[in-house]
């Protein structure tokens, strides 16, 4: 990439889920605090900036995306003076630093909530959320069929007899886009943060923030009770074209402070020019590729979502972006190591069927590592990903906390499972994620088999997930072939994807049953798993030098 070009177009971005990554002050709660201590990991590590989910103040009735006062930090991880030490300390190392915001709703203990409480129907106050008059003679029924995506109705009944909406916990109002005041005072707080060194924000549900204004019922579906998917043509909440005025409006407030800020938005569409739409040269700068990180491993279904990843988000001037977990998802290595019966709803990405063989996932991980890192574009790397974590599986019934988990009857399990707090080091829990003598247990269990997994003993190893990790990210920053660019299709038999980057750069992954003679090549630069007689063996990948 040039170096004028900005940074974000090719960036390798950390997602720091705080409350799980390092625990500072010793209560089994990840803090600012824990980040800072890490900060020469994550430098270590090479990568360009950290995303960190959303530290705010907030009751934690969804881990923090129930905003209260999006201009403190919670006291659970720290202060305002803390995350600018933070920032200051992350740029100091290279490092930049892009917090969450989570423009769709906030907390029913937000001040503008309990305000529209106080002042009853037919306030001001009231306007900055919808709130709506049931149906039926009474008005005892919702104003219409929405489901929350955390299962249930998405509107709830006050007192007084209105109802108003959600569409994820009721702990969790919408706000009214359509108001004024909430357009005015989002672009305050991203410039609250801007002037604290932010370089960037994730945007929670970008797709969500409109909604139909006559809010018309969804049609009926097969399955009542789950959440219709996330877009489509003139769906009532999800992907209206008027959300992009906002981000408009956002992209000139980015605009107004120097460097190259960057946006990037969670958008949840049912085609790819719906996601195009987000990131035109007046919108936003990014957006996740979901269709990426939903696609099984399949070498003909991988590439089709390649193609048309590049093809679609070129055509607007925008960079792909390639991710394969996260804080919503079942951790990639336990969705490669078993066979997938369906797709669902959009962000719950695979149903497994049956035991789960974590060698194959494994091996299946390391190479779409580097499949990954080998795209035009940038990359999203989730915490413990570089460790090889899988999904926890088994947590007890007792201390699941995410909303799903009630909201679903009990029947769905929800996100906590890739959640767990990651392992540093030593031999038992909290295997370094809280210090020394601390008194607070981890606020989810870990695994005893996850002493194996962790940093300290995957150091030195040359042969761990950590180490491929550290000499991709390495070889990604020092090769000029790598980043940004253009990418052909080498030919290759069926289930094997072999890519060229110029200059004299290929990538080759075998998803096919047998072994793979590798092209001619100058030198292997790095492969996920080892060579027999130039060979590679299914489920690996190797970068050449040509």
């Amino acid at each position: 990439m040039s170096s004028t070009a900005p940074w974000w177009r090719d960036a390798v971005i950390y997602q720091v889920y705080i409350r799980s990554f390092a625990d500072g002050n010793g209560d089994g709660i990840g803090d600012i605090a824990g980040i800072r201590s890490r900060l020469p990991y994550l430098k270590s590590l090479g990568v360009d900036a950290i995303w960190i989910n959303p530290w705010y103040k907030s009751p934690q009735a969804d881990h923090g995306y129930d905003v209260a006062d999006f201009r403190e930090i919670d006291p659970r991880f720290g202060t305002v003076e803390e995350a600018e030490a933070l920032i200051e300390e992350a740029h100091a190392a290279g490092i930049r630093v892009i917090p969450d915001i989570v423009p769709n709703h906030v907390s029913d203990q937000h001040v503008w909530f309990r305000d529209a409480l106080a002042a009853g129907q037919g306030s001001p106050e009231r306007d900055r959320f919808i709130f709506r008059p049931g149906r039926g003679a009474d008005g005892a029924e919702p104003p219409n069929n929405w489901k929350s995506c955390f299962g249930g109705p998405a509107w709830t009944r006050l007192p007084d007899g209105q109802w108003y909406l959600h569409l994820f916990a009721p702990e969790q109002p919408d706000l009214n886009w359509a108001h004024p005041e909430v357009r005015a005072e989002f672009e305050d707080i991203l410039r609250f943060w801007f002037r604290r060194g932010v370089d960037g924000f994730r945007i929670d549900v970008a797709h969500g923030l409109i909604k139909h204004p006559e809010l018309p019922d969804l049609p009926p579906r097969e399955d009542p009770d789950v959440p219709a998917p996330h877009g489509g043509l003139d769906h009532p909440h999800w992907d209206r074209d008027e959300v992009h005025e906002i981000f408009r409006a956002w992209r000139r407030v980015a605009d107004e402070f120097p460097g190259d800020r960057k946006f990037v938005a969670e958008a949840w569409t049912q085609a790819p020019d719906r996601l195009a739409n987000y990131v035109r040269p007046d919108g936003l700068h990014t957006a996740f590729n979901f269709d990426y990180l939903m696609t099984p491993w399949d070498a003909k279904e991988l590439r089709e979502v390649i193609d048309t990843s590049l093809a679609t988000l070129g055509s607007v001037g925008a960079p792909a972006t390639w991710v394969l977990s996260n804080h919503d998802v079942v951790r990639h290595p336990s969705r490669f190591g078993r066979k997938v019966v369906k797709k669902w709803v959009a962000n719950e990405v695979y149903r497994p069927e049956g035991p789960l063989d974590f060698e194959l996932g494994t091996r299946r991980a390391r190479a779409a590592a580097l499949l990954m890192l080998s795209l035009p574009g940038g990359a999203y790397v989730y915490q413990g990903e570089e460790l090889g974590l899988p999904e926890v599986e088994d947590l007890p019934e007792d201390v699941l906390q995410d909303p799903c988990w009630e909201r679903s009857g009990h029947t769905d399990r929800g996100r906590d499972g890739c959640r767990v707090p990651i392992p540093w080091s030593g031999e038992r829990s909290p295997y370094g994620f809280s210090p020394d003598g601390a008194t607070g247990e981890p606020w989810l269990p870990q695994p005893p088999e996850w002493r194996e997994l962790s940093v300290a003993a995957q150091e030195g190893d040359e042969n761990s997930m950590l180490a491929l990790y550290r000499s991709a990210l390495r070889l990604r920053r020092d090769l000029p072939a790598l980043g940004e660019g253009t990418l052909t299709w080498l030919d290759a038999p069926e289930g094997v994807l072999a890519l060229r980057r110029e200059p004299g750069f290929v990538c080759v992954v075998n998803l096919s049953a047998e072994p793979y003679t590798l092209p001619e090549h100058r030198e292997v630069l790095l492969a996920s798993g080892p060579l027999s007689d130039g060979r590679l063996a299914p489920d690996q990948a190797a970068w050449l030098a040509l």
